[in-house]
């Protein structure tokens, strides 16, 4: 795979620091413009305001740099409060949770992608979230780019393709968990070593359908 991976306002510190910062994210269990990304109960990866569908075969850069970690508090439905920090710097501190939080604080993770082929590339999404199994998804992923700075500096970007998993809850039923599935290994520039060529479709190929909007 040969597609270039740039990351916006990449204020970035220095590649030997990043395997300590994110593996604090094996302890701990957006920028202005960046889409919002979920996996929504039903196990689908959806994004945006219309809940569009993430196509399955999509390929999604995860910059190592935007490991993240903190509180959220929500309301009905609306976020109350936010205080989220790099992985490379201690949990804030917290005052009392707004009156109407109905979780008080919640611990959450988050990091930013960019989409690097299929109909969204070149869109950059950020994920949160303060689930059990979103987390283990996150910090797993934290833990492998921290094996990987180890053995290469030189490729510290994951390229994911993104999937999920389920365990059975004995009151919920089927729980959904996201998986980042990783496919390869690339620079912060999205250079690799003996990329092969992505073929362009046949002309007589029949133009796929339009992915289905889920409501929220």
């Amino acid at each position: 795979m040969s597609n270039l991976v740039t990351f916006s306002q990449a204020n970035l510190p220095s590649v030997q620091s990043l395997s300590t910062a994110l593996r604090s994210l094996e302890k701990d269990v957006a920028p202005a413009g960046v889409v919002i990304i979920k996996m929504d109960k039903t196990g689908h990866w959806v994004f945006g305001a219309d809940q569009t569908e993430v196509e399955d075969a999509a390929t999604w850069a995860v910059n190592p740099f935007s490991f993240v970690h903190g509180f959220i508090a929500w309301g009905d439905g609306e976020v109350l409060g936010e205080k989220m920090v790099p992985v490379s710097q201690p949990l804030p501190e917290l005052d009392a949770a707004p009156s109407n939080a109905k979780k008080g604080w919640e611990t959450q993770v988050g990091l930013s992608m960019k989409c690097i082929s299929g109909e969204e590339k070149d869109m950059e999404v950020r994920y949160t979230t303060t689930s059990v199994g979103g987390k283990r998804g996150v910090q797993t992923l934290a833990v492998a780019i921290a094996e990987q700075v180890e053995k290469d500096q030189g490729k510290p970007v994951p390229v994911v393709r993104l999937k999920k998993d389920h365990y059975s809850h004995k009151s919920y039923g089927k729980i959904f968990t996201p998986v980042f599935e990783i496919v390869e290994w690339v620079s912060m520039s999205g250079d690799t070593e003996d990329a092969p060529a992505i073929e362009a479709p046949a002309e007589a190929e029949v133009e796929a359908p339009r992915r289905r909007r889920r409501s929220a």
